[in-house]
């Protein structure tokens, strides 16, 4: 028990230093005052290049012991295996300014996964980021460790203490995280029940995984089969009727606060031409607007757009025209990817004033993260401002219809996720059978060359050897096939995890295999190479 508790220090007091050390990439050092030929030169000066060599080599070093030292004690990690874990916000814990901060373009999550994965304690990991939500799913080899280093990463990148991160993140580990992300797939935990978007950017993440290399086994699997239950509840269920995504209601929303008599003449105005602003397009038709106009970079994606929806006319203004195309319009759509806002307070207040007639306010709907539309817009009495936070006044509706076809699809979830739970206890035997295997071809390879050396290889025909050859695999398969049966857990009989796993720690203990320790071993060797490299 002292051994552990001091390699435990040990192994937090190499952390420590990793954490101190000075990070790769920066372009000198600054060194305290130094002594040249007999005579002190005070204020600093900068160390050459060799230092900063040293001073790498050193953080490099650092991080290795941290490693090291994390398998000495590892021990107390070897009763459990690798945790599955979702650690994130979304629109029902966070508000958007904090959810903006933390949001990861698509074209960065590759860079992101490569960082993450990069952490000590964490094996495999993907990033989901939407304008609803930031979650980030890992394969932690330490829970603990694995969960800060990964709330410390998020702080670094945002800007925002850990200790006010905390205040509004959510983690869940292993089959919950899983249930989680099985449910976001299915759009049950979207601001709006059964979104279609949210399942093409579960795709989405295993593509860019894909074409990267980032996704690991388990994050790889998790991701396809919550596809697969996400696909299956809206096939299964009657979950998407209604407004089924952040456009649609957006779209409700402004109809809503417009005059009931005057909605449908208002003039509109849609900024933004990508998925969501091609959504918006959509349900206008569906609501009866019979034209909008859209402010682009390019007219290609314009284009595109009237080629298909045939029912509306659509009017192409250039970005440069923007604000004067806002001047003409009653509702303002914003769904772009700026990381700067497109209307702050002054833009606002030089636009001219809306008629009466349309209620005498001119409403901006910003479905964007980052926002396309500053807060301080709201402070103007002309305008009227409504984030994708603030959309939860529409999905309120049929509260109670929503709550039936949840339960509909929960069934289905509970299906998918005890298949993918039942092929990851499949994995936990894997190192086992594998060492047993080989543990017994090595008896069975040693045992045959005695044979054969005793009976001369003179008195042997081709023929002959390869007899005995098959004879000793053949009893070598017979004598395995019953441990190794009682190894598999598919779900498909009667045998449960617990017992499989009880078959397992037996042959682990009968025959020395020593998998557990072997694989965390194996675990932080990998680790150990990529920082060396």
């Amino acid at each position: 028990m002292m051994a552990s508790t001091t390699s435990a220090t040990a192994a937090a007091a190499a952390f420590g230093a990793a954490a101190t050390a000075k990070p790769r990439g920066s372009s000198s050092t600054i060194c305290p005052r130094v002594s040249t030929g007999g005579r002190r030169r005070s204020g600093v000066v900068r160390c050459d290049a060799s230092v900063e060599v040293q001073v790498q080599a050193v953080a490099k070093a650092a991080s290795i012991a941290a490693l090291e030292q994390f398998k000495i004690s590892a021990d107390r990690y070897m009763k459990e295996r690798s945790s599955i874990a979702v650690i994130g916000l979304s629109v029902h814990t966070a508000p958007v300014e904090m959810r903006e901060k933390l949001a990861v373009a698509e074209e960065l999550w590759p860079r992101a996964i490569q960082e993450l994965t990069s952490l000590n304690h964490i094996e495999e990991a993907a990033v989901l980021s939407t304008c609803n939500r930031m979650e980030i799913y890992v394969v932690a080899l330490s829970w603990n460790r694995g969960i800060r280093e990964v709330i410390d990463w998020m702080s670094k990148k945002s800007g925002i203490p850990a200790s006010e991160l905390r205040e509004h993140l959510f983690m869940l580990r292993d089959s919950d995280a899983t249930r989680h992300l099985f449910e976001v797939s299915a759009g049950l935990d979207s601001l709006v029940l059964g979104e279609g978007q949210i399942l093409a950017q579960v795709k989405q993440v295993v593509r860019s995984g894909q074409n990267s290399g980032g996704l690991g086994k388990n994050i790889d699997r998790m991701f396809k089969d919550a596809i697969t239950a996400g696909k299956r509840v809206r096939c299964e269920t009657n979950i998407s009727s209604g407004a089924v995504s952040v456009s649609s209601a957006a779209v409700e929303l402004a109809l809503m606060k417009l005059p009931k008599t005057e909605a449908l003449s208002a003039s509109m105005l849609l900024i933004g031409a990508g998925k969501m602003g091609k959504l918006v397009v959509k349900h206008l038709i569906a609501k009866g607007c019979k034209k909008v106009v859209v402010v682009n970079r390019s007219v290609e994606r314009v284009d595109a757009i009237r080629e298909e929806m045939k029912d509306i006319e659509i009017v192409y203004r250039p970005l440069s025209e923007m604000y004067e195309a806002a001047s003409e319009a009653d509702v303002v759509f914003t769904s772009t990817a700026s990381e700067t806002p497109l209307f702050t307070k002054e833009h606002a207040e030089a636009l001219p004033p809306i008629s009466d007639t349309m209620g005498g306010v001119r409403l901006f709907v910003d479905i964007s993260v980052p926002r396309n539309v500053s807060a301080c817009v709201s402070e103007v009495g002309s305008a009227r401002v409504y984030n994708v936070d603030d959309l939860k006044e529409v999905v309120e509706a049929n509260k109670e219809d929503r709550l039936r076809k949840a339960m509909e699809a929960q069934t289905i979830i509970t299906e998918e996720l005890k298949r993918f739970e039942a092929w990851r206890d499949s994995l936990e035997t894997v190192p086992t059978i594998k060492k047993l295997r080989s543990y017994a071809d090595r008896i069975r390879a040693s045992e045959l060359e005695k044979c054969l050396q005793k009976i001369g290889d003179d008195n042997l025909t081709k023929k002959m050897r390869r007899a005995v050859e098959e004879l000793s695999t053949g009893i070598v398969n017979k004598l395995l096939h019953g441990p190794l049966q009682h190894l598999r857990c598919d779900g498909s009989d009667s045998r449960t995890l617990d017992e499989t796993l009880e078959n397992m720690h037996a042959l682990n203990r009968m025959f020395s295999l020593d998998t557990e320790k072997a694989i965390i071993e194996q675990k932080i060797k990998a680790k150990v190479e990529k920082t060396q490299n």
